[in-house]
């Protein structure tokens, strides 16, 4: 009797202890680690004040349930131009990147690249985000679950030597430009463009395989520019002289294999709202970054808006070249130019 008494306790137990082992299993298969790559130095800016800070609210939104795991400056392997294959393949599950580093293959962005488009970082980037709802995601974007698009502040010029102070001065430079268009724009110029990512900038500048680059102040830091150049060209009025545009990337399979409240973590920490907090959050590192070059013996140099509009000419040129690229892509590229436009002034005050 007592024989049986404790073989049935014991199979009560082991039934309890099965319900009990399963349902943990169950929650631990409901937590999820991220990996995020990215092509910065991790003491870097966009790193420290955007990406770190928002993998770190994912975690704690998600009660811990959520992991973002950050990696800089390539330290999973590739390249930069790689970093949009990296998300889409599933290689790994978030990447930061520019659509731009893969030339052609997502061609209406570019309108946020064209010269003298951008008014500031935050109006700019709400308005990427809108255009971006409308009429790229289902165009372009196909396997890849955009979380939030953005842009830098004003683009600088850093140059060696007397640098640029007129137009004449980029004829013959060798320039590193960081996308397609960009790179039209200083050949436009009659610069020599080399299009490159942000990381390869300092040896190039320190070997001469560069004169000069175009970059925000605020990455300048990270990367030194201020020792290795000996003058800064900055650009007056309302419009900035270019900006990049950049997303932030996730693989479509791996969000879609999330619990539905997870997602919302995801979904609440993106979009519309975070687009404009990163855009600013990343121009607002522009001033510490031009005030340690006043710190230096460089020149700053302004260009006043008489020498500002013989650069708008040129800009011209280059947005209707792009206009009739786009219409041979099939694309009414003057049409998603308006409609950029519009936006960016709907959001700037």
């Amino acid at each position: 009797m007592k024989k049986r008494t404790f073989l049935k306790s014991a199979a009560v137990a082991a039934i309890a202890l099965s319900a009990f082992g399963a349902s943990s299993l169950g929650a631990a298969a409901q937590e999820v680690t991220l990996r995020m790559h990215q092509f910065l130095p991790a003491q870097a800016n966009v790193p420290t004040g955007v990406l770190i800070p928002w993998a770190e609210k994912i975690g704690k939104d998600s009660g811990g349930r959520i992991k973002v795991e950050v990696f800089s400056g390539m330290a999973l392997g590739g390249t930069p131009p790689q970093l949009m294959d990296q998300a889409r393949d599933g290689v790994v599950d978030i990447v930061w990147t520019l659509p731009g580093y893969t030339p052609g293959r997502f061609p209406r962005v570019e309108v946020f690249e064209l010269p003298f488009m951008m008014t500031n970082a935050e109006a700019t980037s709400r308005a990427y985000w809108d255009l971006f709802k409308s009429d790229m995601e289902a165009q372009e974007f196909q396997g890849i679950k955009i979380l939030a698009t953005w842009v830098h502040g004003p683009g600088v010029i850093h140059a060696k030597g007397e640098g640029v102070r007129k137009l004449e001065d980029m004829q013959g430079k060798k320039l590193r430009g960081p996308t397609r268009v960009i790179n039209n724009l200083l050949a436009e110029t009659g610069a020599e463009p080399i299009g490159m990512p942000v990381p390869a900038i300092p040896e190039a500048l320190s070997k001469g395989v560069i004169d000069a680059t175009v970059i925000p102040w605020e990455v300048t830091p990270s990367l030194k520019i201020a020792e290795l150049v000996d003058t800064h060209t900055e650009f007056s009025g309302d419009h900035a002289l270019y900006t990049a545009a950049f997303v932030l990337a996730m693989n479509q399979a791996k969000y879609d294999s999330l619990p539905d409240d997870l997602k919302k973590v995801i979904d609440d920490n993106t979009g519309a709202d975070f687009s404009a907090h990163a855009g600013m959050t990343q121009a607002s590192f522009d001033a510490p970054g031009r005030k340690i070059a006043e710190g230096t013996d460089n020149e700053i140099v302004v260009l006043d808006e008489a020498e500002v509009a013989r650069w708008k000419e040129v800009g011209e040129k280059v947005r209707d070249n792009w206009f009739t690229e786009m219409e041979a892509k099939g694309i009414d590229g003057e049409a998603l130019y308006a409609k950029a436009q519009e936006l960016i002034a709907s959001y700037t005050k």
